[in-house]
């Protein structure tokens, strides 16, 4: 294998910064950011917005959007109109 090609493959910790969720990785990320971890070592910190802590689907809080009737709606307003429809 050839020297100084590859990234740097390292223990990382990444935040969800909604939750505050943690957890410690590895990742060839680069970040300046630094976080003290519950074993008292001191790891690369990367920020995301989303995991499985804070995403709608792992959480349970998945909305369901009722979408009956939205293609009647769409064709009443949008479609042929009547006298077009009952000539075909």
């Amino acid at each position: 294998m050839k020297d100084d090609i590859h990234p740097n493959y390292r223990d990382v910790v990444f935040q969800d910064v909604t939750s505050d969720f943690k957890i410690l990785t590895r990742s060839t990320m680069a970040t300046k950011e630094t976080v003290k971890w519950e074993d008292g070592n001191e790891y690369p910190l990367v920020k995301i917005e989303i995991s499985s802590a804070s995403h709608p689907f792992y959480t349970g809080k998945h909305k369901v959007i009722d979408t009956s009737g939205r293609i009647d709606k769409f064709q009443k307003r949008f479609g042929k109109p009547a006298a077009a429809a009952a000539a075909e």
